[in-house]
C-alpha cells in the first residue's frame, strides 16, 4: 500500500544565505520532493522579499496571514521553525498556531535553541512565560536539538512526550564536491599561512570585535596569518573600520556569503575553523569541520562536541591563545580530531512531520 502523501509548509530562514536552519530546511525539501511529498517553504529570513526563487516570498505581516491560511486550507500541515533570540519569531510562530488551530489541525513547531538564550529558558525572561506556555501548549510536536534543552521546555509544563529531540546536523550537509573559489580568495590562500576560517553574521552575538582583536594578537606573532570570515557582509561596516585601524587589511578577507560547495571548500583548505557565538549549542559548522577531520577552536558554552578546543568566552587573550597553540601543535590538532557519528536526522524529521 502507498504511503499518504506529507504536505509541509515550512515557515523559516532559507537561503539565502546558506546558513542555520535555512540549510536544514534546504535539505529537507530536496529529500521531500524526491519521495513524492510536497514541501513549500515560507521565507521569513532575510531573503524573504527576493522572487523567483525556491520558496514563498513574504512582504507583511498580512501578506505573511494569508498565505499561511491558503496552504491550511490546501491541506498543508504548518512546521514553523523559531528560537529564543527572536521576538519577531515569537509574533510569527503565535499567528501561525493560531491559524493552525482554527482551520483544525495543531502544527508542528521546531525550537532552534541552546540550552540558554536571551529569553530562554524561563529564569532568562520569566515575563514571556505565558506566551512560551501558550507556543508550547498548542503544537501537537515540539522538535528540539537535545536533552538540555527538552527538560527546559518541560520547564514551561509542557509533556515531555509529545517533545522530540532531533539533532539539527544531518549527513546531508556533508554532500559536497570542491570548487574553484574567486579569484580573490584563491589569492588570499596563496598570500597567506597559515589560514582558518569562520562563519558569522555581523551581530552583536558573534563578538567580532573580539575575534579581530585576537586576530591582531596572532599576527604580532605570525605575520603572514590570515582568516577567512564567511557570511553576509550586511552590517559589517564597523568591523571593517576596525580591521582597518588595526591595520588588518590584508591579513582579514571578507569573502561574503557562499554556496554549500563553496563553504566546505573554503573549511576543507583552512587550518582550522574558528566559532564564536555562546549560545549557538551544537552548532551544524562546528560538526561539518569536524567530520571532515578539521580542528575546531570555539568559545566553551557547555556543549562543544568533543575534542574541540575551547577559549573563555570574549576572552581576547585566551582566544589568541588557543589560536597559536593550535597552530603551533598542528599536527597534534588534527590527530586528535574526533569525528562525530553523522546521523540522517532528516528521515527523522519527516517521521515526525508524517504523523
Amino acid at each position: 500500500m502507498a504511503s499518504k502523501q506529507i504536505k509541509v509548509l515550512e515557515i523559516s530562514s532559507y537561503p539565502p544565505p546558506r546558513a542555520g536552519w535555512g540549510m536544514r530546511i534546504y535539505f529537507l525539501k530536496q529529500v521531500m520532493e524526491k519521495n513524492g511529498d510536497v514541501c513549500s517553504v515560507l521565507n521569513v529570513g532575510k531573503g524573504r522579499f527576493l522572487t523567483d526563487r525556491d520558496f514563498i516570498p513574504v512582504f507583511g505581516a498580512l501578506d505573511y496571514s494569508i498565505k499561511v491560511l491558503k496552504h491550511r486550507l490546501k491541506g498543508f500541515l504548518i512546521h514553523m521553525h523559531l528560537n529564543g533570540d527572536s521576538p519577531k519569531g515569537f509574533m510569527l510562530t503565535s499567528i501561525a498556531l493560531l491559524i493552525s488551530v482554527l482551520t483544525f489541525r495543531r502544527p508542528v513547531i521546531t525550537f532552534h535553541a541552546g540550552p540558554v538564550q536571551k529569553y530562554f529558558p524561563q529564569s532568562q525572561a520569566p515575563q514571556l512565560t505565558l506566551l512560551y506556555k501558550y507556543i508550547f501548549w498548542l503544537p501537537r510536536t515540539i522538535i528540539c536539538n537535545n536533552e538540555a534543552v527538552k527538560q527546559n521546555i518541560v520547564g514551561y509544563g509542557v509533556n515531555p512526550h509529545k517533545i522530540e529531540t532531533i539533532q539539527a546536523f544531518s549527513r546531508q550537509y556533508l554532500n559536497f564536491e570542491k570548487v574553484e573559489l574567486p579569484e580573490k580568495t584563491e589569492t588570499f590562500f596563496t598570500g597567506h599561512a597559515p589560514v582558518i576560517c569562520s562563519y558569522v553574521f555581523f551581530r552583536p552575538e558573534f563578538f567580532i570585535e573580539e575575534m579581530i582583536q585576537a586576530v591582531a594578537e596572532v599576527v604580532k606573532k605570525q605575520p603572514a596569518f590570515g582568516l577567512i570570515i564567511m557570511g553576509s557582509e550586511m552590517g559589517s561596516e564597523d568591523i571593517r573600520k576596525l580591521i582597518a585601524d588595526l591595520g588588518l587589511q590584508n591579513n582579514v578577507l571578507l569573502a561574503g556569503d557562499q554556496d554549500h560547495d563553496a563553504f566546505l571548500t573554503i573549511m576543507s583548505r583552512s587550518k582550522f575553523y574558528l566559532r564564536t557565538p555562546f549560545k549557538d549549542g551544537i552548532a551544524s559548522s562546528v560538526l561539518e569541520a569536524l567530520a571532515l577531520g578539521v580542528p575546531v577552536v570555539a568559545c566553551e558554552n557547555g556543549s562543544r562536541p568533543e575534542s574541540t578546543i575551547t577559549y573563555e568566552n570574549r576572552n581576547v587573550q585566551d582566544m589568541a591563545e588557543k589560536i597559536l597553540n593550535t597552530l603551533e601543535n598542528y599536527d597534534q590538532a588534527v590527530a586528535a580530531v574526533v569525528k562525530p557519528e553523522i546521523k540522517d536526522t532528516i528521515v527523522d524529521e519527516l517521521k515526525v512531520l508524517g504523523k
